[in-house]
């Protein structure tokens, strides 16, 4: 075992794939102490920076005096509290659907709902670029997975066309990709699932906050509320805290509650969280004046990078790729952008396909023009260094 372990690890570092943790310390905010540096925080998905946000720890301490710590139990003993209920029914409102559920990560979500839903009778269809945790959730359910080339919707109706008879068929789908920063074709996706008789499971982790007029999201930004049967998203991004969602029907979330093994098989978020959660929720909903502030960043500087003449992929959200391809030069590029102040790091395969390799920027509302502008500097001057131009 031994042997083996040192010779992956050493495989790793040879191709420049092996990755070390840096110690963060203080809040998440627009800037942050790494390893006792402090630099401008350019990688988080904290979009809305509610992350540190005095309300939410406000909240979080009277869960913490009301209700101690820890759940204590699974939901289904004795680990439901009030806090779960009342995060879940805001969840509900907000989303314009009968129910929600919530998971401790986005993961135990995506694995839990996919696997209880879907077996060797089923077929899904899924994009090439969708999140590990999907890809996860539909090995463990032993469906067949037909994947399509990334957003290329006429390669995904020849596969509903050529699907043959299934018990169930779903197209499953993030709504923002988290390392490209482009949007799928949900109304696409919809149409082609009406015709072709399929479910559609959509992700919005990335975009629940960020999209939609008011913030619910990729769904409400198409207009497509009532149109999608599983809604699953997080509470870790935009909303500031932790945890996820799966929101729908009522049969749907009795369903998973009764069927999910990831939410039967494991302790409660604790209620600090989930009160924490909930006032995220809350501030997305009755704000928008801090999403029109992100939105006001992204445009921004995306601008700016497009003047100087970075290429930006297919973004058009607060997610900010800079290709570079090679994973030498990825690394490169962000070694010397952090030796300017600004912490960015590079996005290696296996995150992204070979010869992908990037930097992934992310735009907060509480950066400021100073912040953007500092960055733009920051970035000429590291690609130069790492001979990049």
């Amino acid at each position: 075992m031994q042997t083996f372990l040192k010779e992956t690890l050493n495989d790793l570092e040879q191709n420049n794939l092996l990755r070390r943790l840096k110690k963060v310390s203080g809040s998440m905010g627009r800037e942050i102490v790494i390893d006792g540096r402090r630099v401008l925080n350019f990688c988080s998905n904290n979009y809305l920076g509610l992350a540190d946000d005095p309300r939410l720890r406000e909240a979080a301490g009277i869960s913490l005096d009301e209700e101690g710590l820890g759940s204590g139990a699974s939901r289904l003993v004795c680990g439901h509290l009030s806090a779960h209920q009342l995060l879940e029914e805001k969840i509900a409102r907000f989303k314009g659907v009968e129910k929600a559920v919530t998971f401790s990560t986005g993961y135990m979500a995506n694995v839990g709902i996919i696997s209880s839903l879907f077996d060797r009778h089923d077929v899904i269809f899924s994009d090439r670029l969708n999140h590990a945790s999907i890809i996860d959730g539909i090995l463990l359910s032993g469906a067949k997975m037909r994947r399509y080339p990334h957003n290329d919707m006429k390669a995904l109706e020849e596969l509903l066309k050529e699907a043959g008879d299934y018990k169930k068929k779903a197209i499953i789908t993030d709504s923002v990709f988290s390392m490209d920063g482009d949007l799928a074709p949900l109304d696409v996706i919809t149409s082609l699932a009406k015709k072709y008789n399929s479910l559609v499971m959509v992700d919005e982790a990335h975009a629940l906050g960020v999209l939609g007029r008011n913030g619910k999201g990729a769904v409400e930004h198409f207009g497509l509320e009532g149109a999608i049967d599983i809604q699953m998203g997080t509470l870790s991004k935009a909303a500031g805290s932790f945890g996820a969602y799966c929101c729908g029907s009522g049969d749907l979330i009795d369903f998973l509650i009764n069927k999910a093994r990831s939410f039967i098989y494991t302790t409660g978020m604790p209620p600090s969280i989930a009160a924490a959660a909930l006032k995220g929720v809350e501030i997305i909903e009755k704000e928008p004046s801090i999403r029109e502030g992100l939105w006001d960043n992204t445009r921004y500087f995306l601008r700016a990078l497009k003047n100087i003449g970075l290429d930006t992929m297919r973004t058009v959200t607060p997610i900010i790729p800079i290709f570079i391809g090679d994973a030498d030069k990825a690394k490169e590029f962000s070694r010397c952008l952090f030796e300017k102040g600004v912490y960015a790091p590079a996005i290696r395969p296996p995150t992204v396909p070979r010869n992908t390799a990037r930097l992934r920027l992310t735009v907060m509302a509480t950066h400021t023009k100073e912040d953007l502008d500092f960055v733009i500097e920051a970035l000429k001057k590291a690609r130069q260094e790492a001979g990049l131009t």
